[in-house]
């Protein structure tokens, strides 16, 4: 198997709530926590991808794609809700509105500050979500450097993930959206696919790039109308302005298994094909795996393989970025079987 370039950053590992509140309910240990970059980077390392560490990037590639207020909130956001006498752990309880009278205004009060920028009460800030966040984004930019330099495939292993956060909001775990970054950063050299394979919407992304007509984003995901985050990703959602037909959704129905999946895959990459992207950008989600514990879909260890090569067929220089994925015990094994469809889709002979 060839080996795939590796870039990943051990910053993560200061975001590691001990609790989130999701559909209700108290989950500790959370589901998006260090373990998981642990066991993919030991996997990487075992299978002989080399492994890079990311190069600090500045925040001007950051703020091309978030409201710069937004960057200020999460690096100093918990200091202020901690001094003004915030519990260890920063989770909203008052969420803005659009259907108050002028849209909700922002407050003085830190304690309400994570209620504006905050969509959902499962991606709770300790003191080092920010280091982690932050890294992430200059995993992804270090990334996108090695394939703007000419490295066919490279797979940056990024925590927190990325695709629910938008400009002027984060949330579903996503702090900072690494794959937006790299995607704007990367159409100095054309135009840039994204294909999200994550099992859940990337409401933040589509968000990004609804009028832009330099970036597609295609998304395969479980149907909305069961899956979170319920409120984006359905089929007739196609871009608007510039971007009209840039954005492409393909929702798939709950226990959707790997000959429906690819079936959907062939669709993405026809559309990818067509928009002729100078470079791919895949938000690389491992949750649609048949025992993801917040997943909907059964894609077998196989399937994903598949993925891989149907991604490598794509012909195009191809950055991979994680996003989700919470099945731990089989997160290694699942993902190096997809780089390794990857580099043979990439390069049959070799």
């Amino acid at each position: 198997m060839s080996a795939v370039q590796v870039v990943a950053d051990d910053t993560h590992r200061h975001h590691d709530p001990p609790f989130e509140l999701n559909s209700g309910l108290r989950v500790s240990p959370v589901y998006e926590r260090p373990e998981r970059v642990e066991v993919m980077r030991a996997a990487l390392e075992a299978a002989g991808h080399p492994v890079a560490g990311a190069v600090g990037h500045g925040d001007g590639p950051l703020t091309a794609v978030h409201d710069p207020d937004l960057v200020a909130f999460l690096r100093d956001g918990y200091t202020a809700w901690r001094a003004a006498g915030g519990p260890e752990v920063m989770i909203a309880d008052t969420f803005r509105s659009p259907g108050w009278a002028g849209g909700g205004r922002r407050s003085a009060s830190p304690l309400a500050a994570p209620g504006w920028w905050c969509f959902d009460t499962a991606t709770p800030l300790v003191e080092g979500s920010y280091a982690a966040g932050r890294a992430a984004v200059d995993v992804a930019l270090t990334a996108a450097d090695l394939v703007a330099a000419g490295t066919d495939v490279v797979y940056g292993l990024t925590r927190p993930p990325g695709h629910h956060a938008g400009r002027d909001y984060f949330g579903g775990f996503c702090l900072f959206n690494h794959a937006a970054v790299a995607a704007r950063r990367l159409t100095e050299g054309g135009r840039v696919a994204i294909l999200d394979v994550d099992v859940h919407h990337g409401n933040g992304t589509q968000d990004l790039f609804w009028r832009d007509d330099a970036v597609l984003y295609v998304s395969l995901h479980g149907d909305p109308d069961h899956l979170y985050p319920f409120f984006s990703g359905f089929t007739d959602e196609a871009g608007e302005g510039p971007g009209r037909g840039t954005t492409r959704n393909l929702p798939l129905a709950a226990g959707t298994r790997d000959d429906d999946y690819l079936e959907a895959l062939t669709v993405a990459c026809e559309v990818i094909d067509g928009f002729d992207p100078a470079t791919v950008v895949v938000s690389l989600g491992l949750d649609a795996l048949d025992d993801d514990p917040i997943g909907s879909l059964e894609l077998s260890a196989g399937g994903y393989t598949e993925v891989g090569r149907r991604i490598g067929e794509l012909g195009r220089p191809t950055l991979l970025l994680q996003e989700g994925g919470y099945a731990v015990d089989r997160l290694g094994a699942v993902l190096v079987a997809t780089l390794a469809g990857v580099a043979a889709g990439a390069d049959p002979a070799g």
